[in-house]
């Protein structure tokens, strides 16, 4: 693979990483504003606008995709269909958590419980796979916790983090790990376009039955043009799009590096744009955890 390639890869695993980096501030902004009707948006309000829109987008890209190739297109199977379905009922959980987990928490402290993924990605493999993780990967797990307890600044006894968000942001984690564990095994043959239509039409079940059951005021449906645009853009359909462009182009090793880069462009986010106070052991915290994901990918770094 010529370097030029691995340098366009790059670009577009880290503009993917950065759209998503973006999302929670803006998800924050948009809590912070008030709809048509006086009152200020909720969370379910904001999950539906971004599913719907995403849904819509992605089904645009699908029949762009199947008029511009108009042969060798394999279509899902229903058991495709079935399972990218059930994958993404863990998506829509994701963003459920998520997205109540920085109601109660700063966006710089949700994006550092939301990279748990990294050691919890471990020890699901290690359950599921019956495989021992290998020395580095324990080593990283070690960074990665003790990153944490920097980024989120516990050991301030002056901070006094609401538990509501650090329980939703570990379970955002959980939930997060579960989806890229699934989606790398379920229909690997049909296209990501496809993939992501189907596993939004499972997560989309999750949040409406989210909605019905917590909207408790009138839905404020201009949530869909103010801000459900926007984070649907950055949350559902931008940072797929570049991803699946860019980490064939990267290999996985050097591409997990580069998507580290949502990290710390969501911390600097909210320090710019939300004025979140983080002070240095956080940003330590977090290169810790960055450095694990290195530590972790950088024996691949060959693909």
């Amino acid at each position: 693979m010529s370097s030029n390639n691995v340098l366009k890869g790059v670009f577009l695993v880290g503009l993917g990483a950065a759209s998503y980096g973006m999302l929670a501030t803006f998800v924050k902004l948009a809590y912070k504003d008030v709809s048509s009707q006086g009152l200020h948006y909720t969370p379910a309000e904001v999950i539906v606008a971004q599913f719907v829109i995403g849904i819509l987008a992605v089904l645009g890209i699908n029949a762009f995709q199947k008029t511009k190739k108009k042969t060798n297109v394999i279509k899902a199977t229903k058991a495709d269909v079935k399972n990218l379905m059930l994958v993404g009922t863990s998506t829509g959980l994701t963003s459920i958590f998520y997205y109540l987990a920085v109601k109660y928490i700063p966006v710089s402290i949700g994006i550092v419980l939301l990279m748990q993924t990294v050691w919890m990605g471990v020890v699901l493999e290690m359950i599921l796979e019956k495989k021992i993780p290998s020395r580095i990967k324990v080593i990283a797990v070690f960074v990665v916790l003790f990153g944490t307890l920097l980024a989120t600044n516990v050991l301030n006894n002056e901070i006094n983090l609401d538990w509501r968000g650090i329980a939703l942001g570990l379970l955002a984690a959980a939930s997060f790990t579960t989806t890229m564990f699934a989606a790398n095994k379920v229909a690997l043959t049909i296209s990501s376009a496809q993939r992501s239509l189907y596993m939004l039409l499972g997560g989309i079940i999750v949040v409406f039955i989210f909605a019905f059951f917590t909207q408790n005021t009138p839905f404020n449906f201009d949530i869909f043009y103010k801000w459900g645009i926007l984070i649907a853009l950055f949350g559902t359909v931008i940072p797929p799009l570049l991803l699946n462009a860019g980490f064939p182009l990267t290999g996985i090793g050097l591409g997990s590096i580069v998507s580290a880069l949502e990290l710390p462009v969501s911390v600097m986010m909210a320090f710019l744009v939300l004025h979140e106070t983080v002070v240095f052991s956080q940003w330590a915290g977090i290169l810790l955890i960055i450095l694990a994901i290195v530590i972790m990918n950088i024996n691949f770094k060959k693909n």
